[in-house]
Formats: structure tokens, C-alpha cells, sequence
């Protein structure tokens, strides 16, 4: 079988986020997407909110995963059993941290893939930080995030139901 991971915080999880879950599943057998548990940014949702937050947003996905990892990506790639790792890229900035990350994780797991879905043009811009950023100013983000997740942005942000 088949298995690629997709590591990320998912902080939240976003339509572009979600085009390359959906591109990947088509490519493999078995999607596990890692929520990262420790992120070294400022995060928004705990761990939980985003693993539900993404089970939510991928159930109509039947060989994807939600799991929650700490640690390294390739360490957790090899408790999934996966032998790929795979990453969205939007612009070049991406790919030049995606490449150095690529290098790391080949030295640390020599048997461990990466393949790199660029991104679709539509989400081309579209980050969680930039997400986030923006829905805290009262932005309309629904066409941007999954139903349920822009519910759970305006509730988180803005107190709101």
C-alpha cells in the first residue's frame, strides 16, 4: 500500500489546504494528514479544534487520516508507514523552504520521498496566517475555508456564533 503524509499545523485548515489533500488522495492509497502539536508560531486553535477541524473538512475523503504528531515529520512518517511526504507550494519562497526542509528529512530518512503539488492558482495566495489575519478584521474568509471552519474562525475571533 501506498501511504503519504501531509504534515502541517493546519492553523486553520483552508480550501487550498484541502486541494492538495484531495489531488494527493488521488495519487496514493492512504493520506494521513499530521496536525504538527507544536508549531513554533502563534496558533489559533488547539491541537483538538484543528484535528476536528480537518476530520470534519476531509470526511468526504475515505482513504484520508487525521492524526496529531509531534516531533519530526519524517518520524512520523515512518509511524504512519508512509513513504512519501507531501507538501503544497505557492510561491518561491515556499520552495526554497520546502527544499531545505527536503534536504534535512533526506538526510534524517534516506528512504523517505517528498513530492510537492504546486499549488492551484485560486489559493495561490491564500496562507492561514494571512487567513487568520484577515478574518480578524471582520473579512468575509467563507469562500476561502470549508463551512465549518469559517464558523469556527468567527466564533474564535470574534466571540460569535
Amino acid at each position: 500500500m501506498t501511504i503519504a503524509i501531509y504534515p502541517g499545523a493546519f492553523d486553520p485548515i483552508t480550501n487550498g489546504h484541502l486541494d492538495i489533500t484531495t489531488r494527493a488522495a488521488k495519487l496514493f492509497e492512504k493520506v494521513v494528514i499530521g496536525v504538527y502539536d507544536a508549531p513554533a508560531k502563534d496558533i489559533l486553535f488547539t491541537t483538538e479544534e484543528r484535528v476536528d477541524l480537518v476530520k470534519q473538512s476531509i470526511a468526504h475523503l475515505p482513504n484520508v487520516e487525521v492524526e496529531s504528531f509531534t516531533g519530526l515529520a519524517v518520524d512520523f512518517a515512518r509511524k504512519a508507514g508512509a513513504q512519501t511526504i507531501v507538501r503544497g507550494l505557492r510561491i518561491g519562497a515556499d520552495f526554497e523552504r520546502e527544499f531545505e526542509m527536503a534536504l534535512m528529512n533526506k538526510k534524517l530518512a534516506p528512504d523517505c520521498e517528498l513530492v510537492c503539488l504546486i499549488t492551484n492558482p485560486k489559493y495561490q495566495y491564500l496562507s492561514s496566517s494571512l487567513l487568520k489575519e484577515v478574518a480578524s478584521l471582520n473579512a468575509n474568509v467563507d469562500e476561502l475555508v470549508p463551512k465549518t471552519v469559517a464558523a469556527a474562525l468567527k466564533k474564535k475571533v470574534h466571540n460569535k456564533p
